[in-house]
């Protein structure tokens, strides 16, 4: 399946992915095109195995495909990019630093001025809602105040690109609610494009412009189910017979697919 849309910011060509395990070759992605617009929010989501993660390091630069090609902005991807942020299920926090200087970690290996490093860490700690925060340690935080400094911190060196590997799947319900409504804000202010894994099917309807439905193994395009609801999104959206058609219809994609076979969903 090939989807294309008219400006892409990421594009997926023909995307191939293998790995050896022991003396068999896995194949977790098997011609997989997509093409993501500019300042678009999609979501990924699949059942286990089905190569949701690794679609999204290789978007990073952290895998070399064994076929095809991912391009940003019409550049092949070779390596990590100063362009894109990627966070992940762990937070991945210096802990011995304070939340403001994991945020502006980013900036000072750019080299940015300390005047100029100061600011642009406080607009984004005020934009997590961190900024009471700012001299706290890690483990002085909660789960989801924890993501939110990772979420700054990735936002603060400006990249273009925001790659979210389950950035919520360790959370508890009521805060993997707030912090899903809380990306939405920054993401309406910000307008960066976002490539987001889930394996929760009500997350990637409610964030989503776009719900990648994958099958497993190999992994594939399954279906592609556009979320006309608009936006800015509240909880009470949840609520309406809109949403709840788009999620039964993602929920039929995603779970009456047939059984895989083999590995979990480890890479």
């Amino acid at each position: 399946m090939t989807i294309h849309t008219d400006t892409a910011m990421i594009r997926f060509q023909d995307l191939r992915q293998e790995f050896v395990l022991g003396n068999e070759t896995f194949t977790a992605l098997d011609g997989v095109n997509l093409d993501i617009a500019d300042g678009e929010f999609v979501t990924v989501v699949g059942p286990s195995g089905c190569g949701k993660s690794t679609m999204l390091n290789a978007a990073a630069g952290l895998l070399d495909p064994t076929g095809g090609q991912v391009l940003v902005d019409n550049r092949p991807v070779t390596g990590p990019s100063p362009r894109t942020g990627v966070i992940f299920q762990q937070y991945a926090l210096f802990p011995w630093l304070t939340v403001r200087k994991n945020v502006e970690f980013g900036l000072e290996l750019k080299k940015v001025p300390a005047a100029e490093r100061r600011v642009i860490v406080d607009h984004y700690l005020e934009l997590v809602g961190l900024t009471r925060f700012a001299e706290a340690l890690p483990k002085e935080l909660s789960g989801g105040m924890k993501q939110r400094c990772a979420i700054a911190r990735a936002y603060a060196v400006n990249p273009e690109i925001l790659l979210m590997d389950e950035p919520f799947g360790a959370l508890d319900a009521l805060t993997r609610v707030h912090m899903q409504e809380q990306l939405l804000e920054t993401w309406l202010k910000e307008r960066r494009t976002v490539l987001f894994v889930t394996h929760d099917v009500d997350e990637a309807v409610y964030l989503a412009s776009r719900v990648i439905v994958m099958a497993a193994r190999p992994g594939r395009i399954h279906k592609v189910i556009p979320v006309d609801l608009p936006y800015p999104r509240t909880a009470d959206i949840r609520l309406t017979d809109e949403y709840a058609k788009l999620r039964a219809e993602v929920w039929e994609s995603v779970y009456h697919q047939p059984a895989a076979h083999g590995a979990d969903d480890q890479h």
